[in-house]
């Protein structure tokens, strides 16, 4: 991937400093929203981006009427992808049948053994593996669907979930309710019952209970994940607000377009109200993602779709990826950015909180 020279953060009113290029294409839109377009942004994008401060109607969430008026912010963000070959290395070393849980720290430390000579982080690596087994998660889907009589033959003839979960390599709360699918129980049934284990018989909690615990990708829980993502979210917004970068929240947006339309509409994490250009980009909005940015077809696609959404009403963004990003990820209307000019203290106060409750 493609990185251009950044420019260094500045206060500039007309931003008329740009970036050298040996490969440019211009399009104007006005005079001073001018900008040289270069291989990380979407040349229409980045036109929407820049017109928001006068198209009317306003996009949503976003005024024109802004005191003082928008300013130009020049941000250089330094980034260090990982290869796409290192990734595609990483991946049978650190993801293995039938495992979708939390590691042991022994296992933990084997994956830093195999890893240790690529140029990969430890934290990357579990991240890709979260990564790889949420992939597998939603493409073994349909298969567990279609044994669903088979897994309740052998759960019924005693087998456990868990070794089940090897077997087919699936993740144990995804096979739990192909087990009850295969009973006959209707999707709103399964999810209500998962909801309030009590109402199982004893082997079936107990199983279930079994299940979570040795599940984090399709577990009914992730207030942990979420929250993590959340502190990781405020993180992001304390840089820009050190910047002096003015911006509304998700949760801003999220209040504003209730009242307005009955729901949430578009909500991305940051909404930039002044001309944010990052490594000579213009963003109008950030986004940020609590893992690895692996170039795998699920959480790629995913991602596209997000973001589609953000530049139809908003043009040219970014995605920010707490643990970086593969060379070879490409999002249609974002450049991806990785943390490396983030505090990330609160986080891992958050981590250490969380190892401190449960043991």
């Amino acid at each position: 991937m493609f990185f251009p020279f950044a420019w260094s953060l500045s206060e500039q009113d007309d931003g008329s400093k740009r970036q050298k290029s040996r490969s440019r294409r211009r399009r104007n839109s006005t005079k001073k929203n001018t900008v040289e377009i270069n291989h990380g942004g979407d040349d229409e994008a980045i036109q929407r981006a820049l017109s928001r401060f006068s198209i009317d109607p306003a996009p949503m969430g976003f005024s024109q009427d802004i005191d003082p008026p928008a300013r130009v912010v020049n941000i250089k963000w330094k980034l260090n992808a990982v290869k796409k070959s290192v990734q595609t290395k990483a991946s049978p070393l650190v993801c293995s049948p039938g495992e979708f849980g939390f590691l042991p720290e022994e296992k933990v430390q084997q994956i830093a053994k195999k890893i240790e000579k690529l140029d990969i982080t430890l934290e990357q690596s579990l991240s890709l593996r979260s990564a790889l087994n949420q992939e597998k998660s939603v493409y073994s889907h349909g298969r567990l669907m279609s044994r669903a009589n088979e897994l309740k033959r052998r759960y019924d003839s005693g087998e456990s979930v868990l070794s089940l979960s090897t077997r087919f390599d699936a993740p144990p709360v995804n096979l739990f309710r192909a087990i009850l699918t295969g009973r006959g129980w209707s999707k709103n049934k399964i999810k209500e019952t998962l909801k309030t284990p009590s109402k199982m018989n004893q082997r079936d909690r107990d199983q279930f209970q079994l299940a979570e615990s040795a599940d984090r990708v399709s577990s009914v829980n992730q207030s942990e994940t979420q929250n993590a993502a959340e502190v990781f979210e405020d993180i992001l917004c304390d840089y820009f607000s050190s910047l002096n970068i003015r911006f509304r929240r998700q949760e801003d947006l999220l209040d504003e377009q209730k009242k307005s339309e009955g729901r949430a509409i578009i909500t991305p994490d940051l909404l930039l109200l002044d001309d944010v250009r990052i490594n000579g980009i213009p963003c109008a909005w950030i986004d940020a993602k609590h893992f690895f940015g692996a170039d795998l077809r699920f959480p790629r696609k995913k991602t596209q779709k997000q973001v589609d959404r953000y530049v139809n009403e908003y043009g040219q963004g970014a995605i920010v990826y707490r643990h970086g990003f593969c060379d070879t990820l490409k999002l249609k209307g974002a450049i991806l950015l990785d943390s490396s000019p983030l505090d990330l203290e609160p986080l891992a106060t958050f981590h250490e909180s969380i190892r401190e409750k449960s043991e």
